[in-house]
């Protein structure tokens, strides 16, 4: 049985230096040279999981297929590498001691005192060894490398027990089958424009002291490394010049895969792992384009997101990802207009004029609307109202769970006339619920208790924009994360009054999509299509409202009707001169198939996307 390689990613001098997008780049690149790749993700907090935190603690909380609430690290792996984590693969101190815990009062531990090393060290190495054997990408057998990832930074206290078990874990599997890759900053002082590597050695420094010697350099910077700045970093740092890798500020960081593979890091990967000669070289074309070709897009699709964790983007990084996927499909520079949703209501219009008059200058200047999920009632009554502008005014508009509810309680109080139509979430004595608890969850405990991960849509009706999207299959399996939903009960009087729900769960009483069938493109969705939007082949209800934003709707919706054989393989649609026919509304005649965007939109249509 072959050994599984591990490349362990951890992060230096400041936290924010991108170890995510740096781990996520280096298992992309391994996969590209032929090798199978999965991951995992350390958190050194004592949560369970990201479920119970605040998006403005950790950033959004990103779901998997298995239920799991895990750090958004995990979306950048699965988005970069295509495959499917598991909540196993995100590993918390929470996790970690719990485990070790619930063995010892089981008696496991056969009376010894249980201490952190080396039960807990032991429980950590166990796991890591455990979930990489399990295959992410569909296939049967393990991977053959595992990119670990060490969230926080060197010398943080939390961080401790899991720097010595993967300091035990390097020897565990011997020479050859471990590889550090340490991710530090080279700061530029404005005052003499140098670029300064004390920060790196110390850096360094400590990492040694703990018992880990880092075999490659990632050097974040603002511009490539002076060869001077490298010769020093290796003097102090142990580390060959060869192994220091410049990551410099990129446009977009579909470039950082493409910089790692310039600078050669394959190759010092596969030296510290003792796979040269057994890997190819790095095949990126389908890569390269596409991170090209977004860096030169320059007609703007402007997209109002009304949300309530607007102050931090990480909150909603996936619907960002989705809609980048999207606007690249559809060929547009994705310009994003941040909209406080409290921002819109009549109290701020006394509060704060001039924040009032922005954000309606904004939501009335967009050419689609996005409203995504959250929870508690802040801001509630903007969301409401954008869903009514956008509505009336015929604005492409998408509403993501809690999003798809709001659409609900706006067109039953609009249209049905119900003025005091709502969620208990949000007034639990309305006369008029449209949005109830779901009977299964708990309202004691918050940790977990959701209906979580993946799940069921069937389709109603097969004559809508939804289900064309879709590449008309009777069914589709996305995934969840809410407590409330529609009220069954209502359900009749809002189809009588127009509005259409064109999906629903497995028992026909769950309400999964929702649609109005004369706009232009009003859908919410009870579940989170963002989560598994992929680079080349985004999710189909963003690919429908960029698409409906940019007058490209028609297009798209034919081309998923016919179902035309088109490949999907950009690199080879650039090495050619083939054109595709693309008819759609603004009376575009031809365009060349190497562009990313045709092959996107009907790879996606030919059920290319799962």
């Amino acid at each position: 049985m072959k050994k599984m390689k591990y490349v362990l990613v951890t992060g230096g001098v400041v936290s924010g230096l991108g170890k995510g997008v740096t781990a996520s780049s280096i298992g992309l690149l391994l996969k590209a040279c032929g090798l199978r790749v999965t991951s995992i993700k350390i958190d050194p907090y004592l949560n369970s999981d990201a479920g119970t935190m605040s998006p403005f603690e950790h950033g959004e909380v990103f779901v998997l297929d298995d239920g799991g609430e895990v750090d958004l690290d995990l979306g950048n792996y699965e988005r970069f590498l295509d495959v499917k984590l598991t909540r196993d693969n995100n590993i918390t101190t929470g996790k970690i001691y719990q485990y070790v815990l619930d063995k010892e009062r089981r008696g496991d531990y056969l009376g010894k005192t249980v201490q952190v090393v080396p039960h807990i060290t032991d429980a950590i190495q166990e796991w890591i060894e455990r979930v990489a054997m399990i295959p992410v990408d569909g296939k049967e057998g393990p991977a053959d490398v595992c990119v670990i990832e060490l969230g926080g930074t060197i010398g943080d206290i939390e961080s401790m027990p899991f720097i010595e078990a993967l300091g035990q874990f390097s020897y565990r599997v011997g020479a050859g089958n471990f590889c550090l890759i340490h991710v530090s900053l080279v700061p530029v002082l404005n005052v003499v424009g140098e670029q300064k590597t004390k920060p790196t050695q110390h850096s360094v420094r400590g990492l040694r002291g703990l018992g880990l010697t880092p075999n490659i350099l990632a050097c974040r910077s603002t511009t490539a490394l002076d060869e001077n700045v490298k010769e020093k970093l290796s003097q102090f740092c142990h580390v060959s010049a060869e192994h220091i890798i410049t990551l410099y500020d990129v446009p977009n960081i579909w470039h950082i895969p493409l910089l790692l593979r310039d600078q050669k890091a394959h190759e010092a990967i596969f030296k510290v792992l003792n796979l040269l000669g057994t890997a190819k070289e790095p095949s990126l074309k389908e890569w390269t384009a596409r991170a090209e070709i977004c860096d030169t897009l320059h007609e703007p699709v402007r997209v109002a997101l009304v949300g309530k964790y607007t102050g931090l983007s990480d909150s909603y990084l996936s619907v960002l990802k989705a809609l980048l996927h999207a606007s690249v499909a559809c060929r547009k520079k994705l310009v994003v207009d941040w909209i406080a949703a409290s921002d819109l209501e009549d109290v701020t219009e006394t509060e704060n004029l001039d924040a009032y008059k922005a954000a309606w200058k904004l939501l009335k200047g967009a050419d689609a609307v996005l409203v995504p999920g959250g929870f508690g009632d802040r801001g509630v009554q903007g969301k409401i109202l954008a869903a009514k502008y956008a509505r009336e005014n015929g604005i492409p508009f998408l509403g993501i769970c809690l999003g798809m509810q709001i659409a609900v309680i706006e067109y039953a109080r609009s249209v049905l006339g119900l003025k005091d139509a709502n969620s208990t979430e949000f007034d639990s004595n309305t006369r008029n619920p449209c949005v109830i608890f779901m009977p299964e969850g708990s309202k004691t405990h918050m940790g977990g208790t959701m209906r979580l991960g993946s799940r069921r849509t069937y389709f109603q009706v097969m004559d809508c924009k939804s289900v064309k999207l879709y590449g008309n299959r009777r069914f589709i399996d996305e995934r969840h994360r809410h407590r409330y939903e529609v009220n069954p009960d209502m359900v009749a009087h809002l189809e009588n009054a127009g509005l259409s729900f064109t999906g629903k769960d497995e028992t026909g009483c769950r309400m999964e999509i929702v649609e109005l069938h004369d706009h232009p493109y009003y859908i919410g969705a009870q579940f989170h299509p963002e989560f598994k939007s992929r680079p080349g082949k985004p999710s189909a209800l963003f690919l429908g409202l960029i698409a409906a934003a940019c007058g490209q709707l028609d297009a798209v919706l034919q081309g998923c009707e016919s179902r035309e054989k088109v490949s999907c393989d950009i690199g080879n649609c650039l090495n050619s001169n083939k054109k595709v026919y693309q008819k759609n509304v603004n009376g575009y005649a031809t365009k060349h198939a190497n562009i990313i965007g045709d092959a996107a939109i009907y790879s996606y249509c030919n059920g290319v996307h799962s």
